[in-house]
């Protein structure tokens, strides 16, 4: 009897000291992620993805408060949107006919300022 209870106190005892030894581990992250579903679209996960765009061109129409703006660059004119409050403000900033540096993706303006000539012909040299 005596045996068995040590027996039973040395077990109890080695199977606490693997759980605290489980409990400090890391845990473990899936090797691969888990499948897109089907209902999934790609264009929007696209989107998500897509890296920004800075596009630096000539303010053509800008509309603050609707959160629009549109920019020539050398070779096309972007037509762009925002819904962020901090976004708008800033193109509140810009006036048609301002050199404008514009970071977007996929259409939607992330964060844009005007450009001082300075800049401009700094960054030519």
């Amino acid at each position: 009897m005596k045996n068995m209870i040590t027996l039973s106190v040395v077990a109890l005892a080695s199977l606490a000291s693997n759980d605290i030894s489980f409990a400090q581990a890391k845990p473990s992250t899936p090797a691969t992620p888990p499948a897109a579903s089907a209902t999934e679209k790609k264009p929007e996960m696209k989107s998500e993805t897509a890296h920004a765009t800075v596009l630096m061109g000539k303010v053509t129409s800008v509309d603050a408060k609707a959160g629009k703006l549109t920019v020539k660059t050398k070779d096309k004119e972007v037509n762009m949107t925002t819904d962020s409050k901090t976004t708008k403000a800033a193109l509140e900033k810009l006036k048609v006919g301002d050199t404008a540096k514009v970071f977007e993706r996929g259409g939607t303006v992330i964060a844009a300022s005007p450009v001082k000539a300075e800049s401009k012909t700094k960054a030519q040299k």
